[in-house]
């Protein structure tokens, strides 16, 4: 039997009987009386006065691994001594301490230096003290008229046949073994509603009105209980709302349970929940919770000022059984690593403002998407209509901008600190996280003997160098400077905006033909040839310390001018560490070129097959640098590019040994019939995976195929086809690999690399997703995403199956 508005009406006069006879019911238990002079010590084995029945202990609690000791009222009987009241739990005692109901009729808790430390507040003195078998301590007066009694000054726990009148409050504790007041207080307001609170633990100030919530019988939160009276919990185990009019809403906290066979008691627990407990006197081990409100606390506080349920920078969202939990972003950590109440912080310093070094930043961070969540406060600006990807570019953009929240066309800009988090499957929103790039800082020098006398910051400071000594920089800030204007002239517009590829072809210089002829002297000095022209080596005539790299395309044809610079736009809106940038190129007549930064450790093919084998360490940065800029190019970009030629020719290495993907787009830049077999195959063989024999569509696994091959390339440091070899089987580098693996012979791999064995661990990951990548059936290879967290060893890699296996069914790791 439950109570409920409808079923159970209390006269007044009823009422009123019942209201006066709880405390005198309190002191008709059965009691065991304290005479004056009386104590208790921290020296003695159990210092504490125990109810009639044994049931509740009142004294000197010693806390759980500390020599210290608190002012307490537990269960007793059972194993889990749980706590129900405290006295300064903010400032538990030290061995030594000494409680005192004196023969002047006061209750002192002493420190081992004879320092009070706490008293009750009484108008007259004490005559007895006693401990009830309700789980109450009281003191009594002349005639055993009660002065003071614990259910008058609750902490975080009422029992059964205890009320909580108006203005009267519970608080969470801080922490499991730590008594002082926490970041939730139950309150039943005078206007009679039952509210929760959130508040600041250090200065204990409560936030305003703004962040109570109203509790009800039917807890939908949409009516206000009003002229709530008492909050009762009778030894029945019913848990009400007892209002003026005689009703009782029940507050709907499971099932009850008789006292004389159970063990019950009504806590706001640490993360806010206001829980009824159970302990079945036989037969039981421990607290079970048979309800508890709000059902959901993510959604049902928003706090203002203040961080919400939550602490700063978190987000609040439910586990499998529905309770509550606090939870950072990805790329913050908790502040204290024993609560997860307290907020959260960033693990890398803030996007810089400085405008020297502004156009760097897209760089250096990225964005996490977190679906289903929001922070609900916090944001300083709003777009709206908008689109996704311009809200993304618009944070990423934004140094001041710390999360954005899309929701349904509406783009929120947030600073931090971040308050009000939550996720969960309710919430329409999406947030957008901004993080330092992974791995970067680990990264920021490749390789301590290769960049010398450099700032610890250097290759990142060098990806920017053709930006600072170009014109293409102050382009960059023109173009900054426009789309600021725009933004702030008329808001519609910037939400409208399409990235005109007028403005966009800022970001990259139109030299001509002339120009171009001049800094490469004639294209005299040739570095290389490739798939799709010859690249020479250049300096501009703007400044003589700024080379560069000019590719001059043979395969581009004359009628595609328009698709040429669109082609031109998309692939200079590119930044990414790990990819070559283009500075500028040339659209005059039949001639086509591309001027790219100058790479002066040039390609990676050069690097690798030589007679010195390089640094283990590094090749393993440089693998992880080329999986991360295919993810760029895949997932990352406005529009998707397939490189379709991965190769170590078109991997070059820059002053510091980053790994810069060249190539990438150039294929967009040719028609389907200019490829480089009539078969309309593009790439080079070796490196090409399956589908393109097999008339399949082509998609980014094709990538993903090729980045195995060359990474199987950087483990050995031998090429993916090698004739020269004693034995037949190590012919084809894929097969010799994976037969490898499976025989545990790794070691052939390396040719007996002593760091590379060192490292066996990570050997054996970039194996295993090397022969993940190069399988056959292109559902069975892996995202580059997480094929770079899989490397990054952020993600599990699984044990792989032999990469000529082909099954249509196969399960897509993607």
């Amino acid at each position: 039997m439950a109570y409920s508005s409808s079923s159970i009406m209390w006269h007044l006069s009823a009422l009123s009987w019942v209201i006066l006879i709880l405390p005198l019911s309190s002191l008709s238990q059965p009691s065991n009386n304290i005479t004056l002079g009386s104590s208790l010590s921290t020296i003695q084995e159990n210092p504490s006065w125990l109810s009639p029945s044994g049931e509740f202990a009142f004294g000197l609690y010693r806390l759980p691994n500390k020599d210290l000791f608190l002012l307490a009222i537990w269960f007793y009987k059972i194993p889990e001594r749980t706590v129900v009241w405290s006295a300064k739990g903010d400032k538990p005692v030290q061995r030594g301490s000494i409680l005192s109901l004196t023969n002047s009729g006061q209750l002192v808790l002493y420190d081992n230096q004879s320092q009070e430390i706490w008293k009750p507040n009484i108008n007259a003195p004490a005559a007895m003290a006693a401990m009830l078998d309700t789980g109450e301590f009281v003191l009594k007066g002349l005639n055993s008229s009660r002065i003071w009694g614990t259910f008058n000054h609750p902490t975080d726990t009422i029992l059964p046949a205890q009320k909580l009148d108006q203005n009267s409050s519970l608080f969470s504790r801080r922490a499991e073994d730590d008594y002082s007041n926490g970041k939730f207080q139950l309150r039943l307001l005078e206007d009679g509603n039952l509210s929760l609170y959130t508040g600041n633990v250090l200065t204990g100030y409560t936030y305003n009105i703004s962040s109570r919530i109203l509790y009800n019988g039917d807890q939908s939160g949409s009516r206000s209980l009003g002229n709530g009276f008492q909050l009762l919990f009778d030894e029945k185990g019913y848990i009400g709302l007892l209002q003026r009019n005689g009703t009782i809403s029940n507050l709907s906290m499971g099932q009850s349970f008789p006292t004389g066979e159970s063990y019950q008691r009504a806590t706001i627990d640490l993360d806010g929940v206001f829980r009824k407990y159970v302990y079945r006197k036989t037969g039981q081990t421990k607290w079970v919770a048979t309800g508890g409100i709000p059902s959901d606390l993510c959604t049902a506080v928003i706090s203002f000022p203040g961080s919400g349920v939550c602490g700063f920078n978190s987000y609040c969202k439910l586990d499998e059984n529905r309770n509550p939990s606090c939870e950072c972003p990805e790329g913050y950590s908790y502040l204290k690593p024993n609560t997860t109440l307290e907020g959260c912080k960033p693990n890398f310093a803030d996007q810089s403002c400085n405008p020297d070094g502004f156009s760097n930043e897209k760089l250096l961070f990225e964005l996490e998407e977190m679906p289903n969540t929001t922070w609900i406060l916090a944001d300083f600006e709003q777009y709206n209509p908008v689109h996704e990807e311009l809200c993304r570019r618009s944070c990423l953009k934004d140094c001041l901008c710390a999360v954005a929240v899309f929701d349904n066309g509406t783009c929120l800009k947030k600073k931090l600190p971040l308050s009000n988090g939550r996720a969960g499957p309710g919430i329409t929103a999406k947030t957008f996280v901004k993080v330092l790039k992974r791995n970067l800082s680990q990264e920021d020098s490749p390789h301590p003997d290769l960049c010398q006398g450099k700032k610890d910051q250097a290759t990142l400071v060098h990806v920017g160098w053709a930006l600072l000594g170009s014109s293409g920089f102050l382009n960059f800030l023109l173009v900054s400077a426009i789309s600021l204007a725009v933004y702030y002239s008329y808001h519609k517009k910037l939400l409208s905006i399409h990235e005109d590829s007028s403005l966009l072809r800022l970001n990259l210089r139109s030299f001509t033909f002339k120009q171009l002829e001049e800094a490469t002297h004639g294209f005299k000095e040739e570095l290389g040839r490739g798939a799709f022209g010859t690249v020479y080596n250049g300096v501009l005539a703007s400044d003589s310390s700024n080379i560069v790299a000019v590719k001059r395309l043979d395969r581009v044809v004359e009628e595609v001018e328009r698709e040429f610079k669109t082609e031109m736009t998309a692939i200079g809106q590119t930044h990414h560490r790990n990819l070559v940038r283009l500075l500028g190129f040339c659209d005059e007549g039949t001639h086509r070129l591309l001027v790219y930064e100058f790479m002066s450790n040039g390609s990676l093919a050069g690097f690798l097959f030589n007679n010195l084998k390089p640094d283990w360490r590094l090749r393993c940065q440089i693998a992880s640098g080329i999986a991360r800029g295919l993810m760029y190019l895949h997932e990352e970009c406005s529009t998707q590019i397939i490189h379709c030629d991965i190769k170590p020719h078109n991997i070059l290495l820059d002053d510091c040994f980053v790994a810069r993907i060249s190539d990438f787009g150039l294929a967009k830049l040719l028609k389907t019939d200019q490829t480089r077999t009539s078969t309309g195959i593009r790439g080079t063989r070796g490196y090409l995976a399956p589908e393109w024999f097999k008339n399949l569509s082509i998609t980014v696994k094709v990538d993903v195929y090729s980045f195995g091959i060359v990474l199987l390339e950087i483990i050995c440091c031998r090429k993916h086809i090698e004739m020269t070899v004693e034995h037949e089987e190590e012919v084809i580098l894929k097969e010799w690999a994976y037969k490898c693996y499976r025989e545990g012979r790794l070691d052939l791999l390396v040719g007996e690399e002593e760091e590379a064995l060192r490292d066996r661990n990570m050997l054996e990951r970039m194996v295993m997703v090397a022969i993940w990548c190069v399988q056959e059936d292109p559902s069975l290879r892996p995202s580059m995403k997480r094929v770079a967290r899989m490397m990054a060893g952020v993600a599990e890699v699984s044990v792989p199956m032999d990469p000529s296996f082909s099954s249509q069914m196969g399960k897509s790791l993607s």
